[in-house]
């Protein structure tokens, strides 16, 4: 694997060695998970700044908030440290074209912590650099030889090579709408048995019908978020929908209660140090064996224990799967290789859609 990557110098080692002022664009968790990589690296911040919505006088960890116009009069010339993730337009098209205009990286950091943001990257293989690829080459190797055509192998060289060196332009030639994926992959019908889990809203379920074409025959949807729960109930009813199950709990390997945190957006998770108790069941348990044809599993870190939670479902049916590839590390190597542990009858896709960072990198199991 390593041959094939394009990138042999990592972000913070770029960052490192620059004689520029590196300015960190972005507040909240990004930020702080940045700012402890850049103190272990003892690469200098020279300050942050915000789009102009978000400036208001205040201060982050020390540091005044400054706005974009007010960094260029500061600094001459400097390195753009992106800090936060977005799916959305125009942002999204802003961000490609300030890559562009200004030296700028955007660090992948993962997105799920077992422990303390101040020192997460001390953990080992918390880092996902070229020491990190070369630890793992031979489950990278395993994975690469499984997918099924040579866009999904070029986009996970292009992940690759965006994780070790933060150069946005590798998720920009990644990238492709998730509209293709329904038409030319997934290919929902009106027959299907959809499972969503960690379902958020509802906005998957609705995306995934209308895919369908208005309709599919049985939808399971697991959420262990009470409130975004009790949105998703109400987005069913608006939508009309009498075949859907839903189920206030999380998504795991066991019937069980463990803790959770709620965070914003669909970032809450399980947390064992300061969660509140919810309910978790696995699939097989929840179904009783019943018949499914497509699962999704966006389960924020917890799709290695939802995927266990499915193996009979999965080794009886084979249904097609939509798995999320990016909240851990290890995701882009361990998920794939369990599944096919579980059902070697499948073909293997790899596929990114609009975001940065590299969030929305999903593998597809046909």
């Amino acid at each position: 694997m390593l041959e094939l990557l394009r990138e042999k110098q990592t972000v913070w080692e770029r960052l490192k060695q620059t004689e520029k002022p590196v300015v960190l664009y972005g507040m909240g968790d990004g930020a702080l998970k940045i700012m402890a990589a850049l103190k272990k690296y003892e690469i200098p911040l020279a300050g942050i700044f915000a789009s102009d919505e978000f400036v208001r006088g205040h201060s982050f960890e020390g540091y005044p908030v400054r706005s974009f116009s007010q960094t260029k009069e500061l600094y001459r010339d400097f390195v753009i440290v992106l800090a936060f993730g977005t799916f959305r337009e125009p942002l999204l098209s802003y961000l490609y074209q300030l890559s562009e205009a200004y030296e700028m990286v955007a660090p992948d950091v993962p997105v799920i912590l077992d422990g303390p943001i101040s020192s997460w990257c001390e953990e080992p293989g918390s880092m996902f650099d070229l020491e990190y690829v070369k630890n793992h080459e031979e489950e990278l190797d395993q994975v690469y030889q499984l997918l099924a055509d040579t866009h999904s192998q070029k986009v996970m060289r292009s992940i690759l090579d965006y994780k070790i060196s933060g150069k946005l332009c590798y998720l920009k030639e990644a990238t492709s709408p998730m509209e293709e994926v329904y038409t030319s992959l997934i290919c929902p019908g009106r027959e299907d048995v959809y499972v969503d889990l960690g379902a958020y809203t509802g906005d998957t379920v609705e995306e995934f019908v209308r895919a369908a074409g208005g309709a599919c025959r049985q939808i399971w949807a697991m959420e262990p978020d009470r409130k975004n729960y009790q949105k998703l109930l109400k987005r069913a009813e608006a939508m009309g929908l009498t075949n859907i199950t839903a189920v206030n709990a999380g998504s795991y390997d066991r019937t069980d209660t463990l803790l959770f945190s709620a965070r914003a957006g669909r970032n809450s998770s399980i947390d064992q140090i300061k969660g509140k108790p919810v309910k978790v069941d696995s699939v097989d348990h929840l179904l009783g064996g019943a018949s499914v044809s497509v699962i999704k599993f966006d389960v924020e870190g917890a799709e290695e224990k939802s995927i266990l939670g499915c193996e009979q479902t999965i080794r009886r049916y084979r249904p097609r799967l939509m798995v999320s590839a990016y909240h851990r590390n290890s995701d882009l190597f361990k998920l794939p290789l369990l599944i096919r542990r579980m059902n070697p009858d499948y073909r293997f896709y790899l596929r990114h859609h609009p975001y940065i960072p590299a969030w929305e990198t999903n593998f597809y199991m046909i």
